[in-house]
C-alpha cells in the first residue's frame, strides 16, 4: 500500500510560514497584495476566486479584485492591466484565464510585469524558470509539485524523473525545476515511443498528461513516486486524476490522492509568491 502524499499537510506548513512573513512585512509598513483580474462570469473563474480570496484572508494577504465586463476590448484590458503594472500597492497579479475569443492571450499575458506574475504566464517569467533566475514566478502548479516533494523529503538530487506532459502550465516548467534540484530528467509526450517503458523507470513520475485515467498499472514500477496533477471530472461527476489511482496505488511507493493532491497546494503556492513578490519589492525599491 503506498503512502500518499496528501496536500493538506503541505498547505499547512505553508500557510503558518506564509503568515509569519506576512507579519514580517506589515511590520515594515508592506501588506503583501493580490490583484485577481477576471473578464466575465464564467463559473469555473468565480469559484476559483472565492477560493483565492478565502486562502488570501486567511494567511492576512490583501485582495484587490478586479471584474471587467465581457464585452471589454482589448484596449481596456491593457489599459486595466497597465493600471496593475503602476500600482505598487499591487504585488502580484492574478489573471483568470482562458479571456473571452476576442481577446489576444498572448498579448494580454504579455501587458503584465514579470515581477507581478504570480502565476508564471508571462514569457519572462517562464524565461526566469528556464534560466534558473528569479524573474517571475514558476506556473503555481508545477511549484506546487515542488512543494509536496520538499515537504515529504523526497530529494530529486541523482534520481530519475520522468514527467509524462509537455506544457507550459506543468510539463516544461516541472522538468526545469526538477533539473534544477540536480534530477535526471525525461519528458514523455504524444509522441513518446513505448511511453509505458520509459516511465517504469522513473524514481519519480510526474503526471500531467490531461487524459483522466491514461497512467494504468503498466507505466509504473516499485519504488516510485507519483505526482498526479490530472484534473478531471468522470460521468458521475467525481473528480479524477491522470493516473487511474485503483491499479497504481498498490503497486509504487508513494502517490498524490486526487481530489486532495497536488490541486490543493496550488492556492496556498500562489499566496507564497505574493510574499515574495513584496519582499522583492522591497529590495528593488
Amino acid at each position: 500500500m503506498a503512502t500518499l502524499l496528501r496536500g493538506a499537510e503541505v498547505v499547512s506548513a505553508l500557510n503558518e510560514s506564509i503568515k509569519a512573513d506576512v507579519r514580517a512585512l506589515v511590520s515594515r509598513g508592506v501588506l503583501p497584495t493580490l490583484a485577481i483580474l477576471r473578464v466575465g462570469e464564467k463559473p469555473d473563474d468565480l469559484a476559483y476566486e472565492r477560493g483565492a480570496v478565502k486562502r488570501a484572508e486567511t494567511v492576512g494577504i490583501g485582495i484587490k479584485q478586479i471584474a471587467l465586463p465581457e464585452t471589454v476590448s482589448q484596449e481596456e484590458l491593457i489599459d486595466e492591466i497597465a493600471k496593475i503594472n503602476a500600482d505598487e500597492a499591487i504585488h502580484g497579479c492574478l489573471m483568470l484565464r482562458p479571456l473571452p475569443k476576442d481577446i489576444d492571450d498572448l498579448c494580454a499575458r504579455e501587458a503584465l510585469l514579470p515581477e507581478k506574475d504570480i502565476d508564471g504566464i508571462t514569457d519572462g517569467s517562464l524565461a526566469g524558470v528556464f534560466a534558473g533566475t528569479k524573474r517571475g514566478f514558476p506556473p503555481c502548479t508545477a511549484q506546487a509539485c515542488m512543494e509536496i516533494l520538499d515537504y515529504y523529503k523526497i530529494d530529486p538530487a541523482g534520481k530519475s524523473a520522468v514527467v509524462i506532459g509537455r506544457s507550459l502550465v506543468i510539463g516544461k516548467p516541472v522538468a526545469m525545476m526538477l533539473l534544477q534540484k540536480h534530477a535526471t530528467v525525461t519528458i514523455c509526450h504524444t509522441r513518446t515511443k513505448d511511453m509505458p517503458s520509459v516511465t517504469r523507470r522513473a524514481e519519480i513520475l510526474i503526471v500531467a498528461a490531461g487524459k483522466p485515467g491514461v497512467v494504468g498499472a503498466e507505466y509504473v514500477s516499485a519504488g516510485q513516486t507519483v505526482l498526479d496533477v490530472g484534473i478531471n471530472f468522470n460521468e458521475e461527476g467525481k473528480m479524477t486524476g491522470d493516473a487511474d489511482f485503483a491499479a497504481v496505488e498498490p503497486i509504487v511507493d508513494a502517490i498524490t490522492p486526487v481530489p486532495g493532491g497536488v490541486g490543493t497546494v496550488t492556492t496556498s503556492v500562489l499566496m507564497a509568491h505574493v510574499v515574495e513578490a513584496a519582499k522583492r519589492a522591497i529590495n528593488r525599491a
